[in-house]
C-alpha cells in the first residue's frame, strides 16, 4: 500500500519539455550565474566498503559514484559552492585536505564551500572515518589513504570545472514529499512491512519532505536539480558498490532530463531508516519513488528566488559528558566487542605516548542565505530529525516568504548528533561517539543547546 500510493506514472516527454515554463524571477537587479562539475569517484582498487563494521570486499560495481558540484553566484559577485558526494562519511582530516585545495586554487573562503555526503552504505571507506570499525590490515589501510587523497582531488577538480562554465541562470524552490522513510528508533524493523500492510501508523517523528532547488537557463532549459531528503542510505548491506536510494534517484532524473545535473542532499536522517529493505528491487523503487517526488515538483509551480548571497561559519565546541581514561579504557581492551577492543587499544597506545585527551570537539555549523527565500544550514554529523524540524520552525520567516533547509551530513561525519530528546532517551543514537573514535562514550546533555544557539548565531550573520 505505501508503493500504491506513490506508482503515478512518469510525465511524458512533451510535459518535460515544458518545464518550467512562464516561470521567471521578477522585480530582481541582476542575474544569477551557475557552474556544474563533476567527477567518478568510483575507486580503481579493492577499497573496502564503508558501514556495518565489517570486512566488505567489494565484488562487482552496480552503478558509478559520484562527486557534483554546484557553484552560484549573485550579481554583487558574492558565490557559495556545495559539493555533493555519494560517500559514506568523511573526517576531519579529509574535509581539511579538500578544503585547503579548494581555498588555495579557487581562494574559497571556509562560509563559501559546502561538501556533503550521502552517507551511502553502499561506498567506500575514507581515511580516519569510523576507524576503528573494521579489522584492516596494513595493506588496506594504505588503499584507503590513497582513494581518500585521490577522492580529494576529484572533489578539487570537479569544483574547478564549476567554477569555469558560469552562466546566467535562474533559481526556484519547491518541496515534495515521499513516505518510505522511517523511525527506526520508534519501529521494530521485522514489524514495519505487516505495519504498512495493514495499514497501521508507524511511531516516531519523520521529515519526509523533499526539497527541490531548480536551476535553469532564463530561456527555461533545465541545468540543474539540488534535492533533499531525511533517511540513511542503508537499503542494501552486501558487497556491491553503488549509491543506494539516493544513486538510483539521481539516475533516474538525469536520464528523465538529458544533460542536467541532480544532486542529492541527506537532511536529518540520522534515525531514519528505509523500511523494509535489504533488497535490490527495493533500493531501486526507494530510488525511484524520490525521484518521482522530485518530478511533481518540477511539473508545478515553483518559487523564484531572488538574487544575494550571504554565507557564515562557525565552529562550537561540544562537550564530552565522561573522557576516557586508563582505568575505564583496560576492561573494554580485554573485553569481547573487537570494535570496542580495537578503540580502547589505541587510546591507551595514546596515552602511553603522552597525549591528553581534550574534553570537547569543535562542530561545524554553517548557514548559507540565497535570495530572501532560501535559507540553507550545514550541520556536521549524523544529525537526526528533530533538528531539522526545529530549525525549519525556528527560522520560518513568514513576511518574507523563507524557507528553511537543513543539511544534516554537511563537512564532517564526526558522530551521530543527539537533540535532547534523543539524548534523555538514550539508545544508539544517543551515545556511542566512542564508535567514531572519540575518547569519550556521548556528549554532554545540553549537545542541541550549543548547536542551537550557534546556529542562530551564523543565521544572524547572514540575514
Amino acid at each position: 500500500s505505501l508503493f500504491a500510493q506513490n506508482s503515478d506514472n512518469l510525465r511524458d516527454s512533451k510535459a518535460r519539455n515544458s518545464l518550467l515554463q512562464d516561470q521567471s524571477i521578477a522585480d530582481q537587479e541582476g542575474t544569477w550565474m551557475a557552474g556544474f562539475g563533476r567527477r567518478v569517484i568510483t575507486p580503481r582498487t579493492p577499497v573496502w566498503l564503508a558501514g556495518y563494521g565489517t570486512k566488505r570486499e567489494p565484488e562487482e560495481v552496480i552503478h558509478d559514484i559520484w562527486v557534483k558540484v554546484m557553484a552560484l553566484k549573485s550579481p554583487e559577485g558574492n558565490r557559495v559552492v556545495m559539493a555533493t558526494t555519494d560517500n559514506q562519511g568523511m573526517s576531519r582530516s579529509v574535509y581539511d585536505e579538500i578544503f585547503e585545495k579548494v581555498q588555495n586554487q579557487f581562494g574559497l573562503k571556509r562560509s563559501e564551500f559546502m561538501v556533503t555526503f550521502s552517507h551511502n552504505h553502499s561506498g567506500p571507506r575514507l581515511r580516519d572515518d569510523l576507524h576503528d570499525y573494521y579489522p584492516v590490515d596494513e595493506e588496506q589501510e594504505r588503499l584507503v589513504d590513497e582513494y581518500s587523497s585521490w577522492m580529494a582531488e576529484q572533489v578539487a577538480n570537479a569544483v574547478g570545472e564549476a567554477l569555469g562554465n558560469w552562466q546566467e541562470a535562474e533559481l526556484l524552490t519547491g518541496e515534495g514529499y515521499c513516505p518510505f522513510a522511517v523511525n527506526r528508533r520508534e519501529n521494530i524493523e521485522s514489524e514495519v512491512p505487516q505495519m504498512l500492510a495493514n495499514r497501521i501508523p508507524l511511531e516516531g517523528p519523520v521529515d519526509h519532505y523533499v526539497p527541490v532547488l531548480v536551476i535553469k537557463e532564463p530561456a527555461g532549459e533545465l541545468l540543474g536539480v539540488l534535492f533533499g531528503y531525511a533517511c540513511h542510505p542503508t537499503t542494501l548491506s552486501f558487497n556491491r558498490l553503488l549509491g543506494d536510494y539516493p544513486g538510483f534517484a539521481q539516475i533516474n532524473l538525469e536520464k528523465s532530463y538529458p544533460g542536467i545535473n541532480a544532486m542529492f542532499f541527506n537532511t536529518c536522517g540520522g534515525d531514519q531508516n528505509p523500511l523494509p529493505r535489504r533488497k535490490l528491487e527495493l533500493c531501486e523503487r526507494y530510488g525511484q519513488m524520490l525521484s518521482r517526488a522530485v518530478q511533481r515538483v518540477l511539473s508545478g509551480p515553483m518559487k523564484p528566488v531572488s538574487t544575494g548571497i550571504q554565507s557564515a561559519f562557525q565552529f562550537v565546541d561540544l562537550e564530552y559528558e565522561e573522557v576516557a581514561n586508563r582505568e575505564t579504557l583496560l576492561p573494554i581492551a580485554n573485553g569481547k566487542s573487537e570494535l570496542h577492543a580495537r578503540w580502547a587499544r589505541r587510546l591507551l597506545k595514546k596515552l602511553e605516548e603522552g597525549a591528553k585527551f581534550p574534553a570537547s570537539y569543535p562542530y561545524p555549523v554553517q548557514a548559507w542565505k540565497l535570495g530572501d527565500e532560501l535559507l540553507l544550514l550545514g550541520l556536521g554529523g549524523e544529525s537526526v530529525v528533530d533538528y531539522s524540524l526545529r530549525f525549519k520552525h525556528d527560522f520560518a520567516d513568514h513576511t518574507a516568504c523563507q524557507t528553511t533547509w537543513v543539511c544534516g551530513y554537511a563537512n564532517e561525519m564526526i558522530s551521530y548528533i543527539p537533540s535532547r530528546r534523543v539524548w534523555e532517551e538514550g539508545g544508539y543514537e544517543g551515545a556511542h561517539i566512542d564508535e567514531y573514535g572519540h575518547p569519550a562514550w556521548r556528549w554532554t546533555k545540553d549537545v542541541e543547546e550549543r548547536i542551537a544557539a550557534t546556529t542562530q548565531a551564523v543565521v544572524r550573520q547572514v540575514s
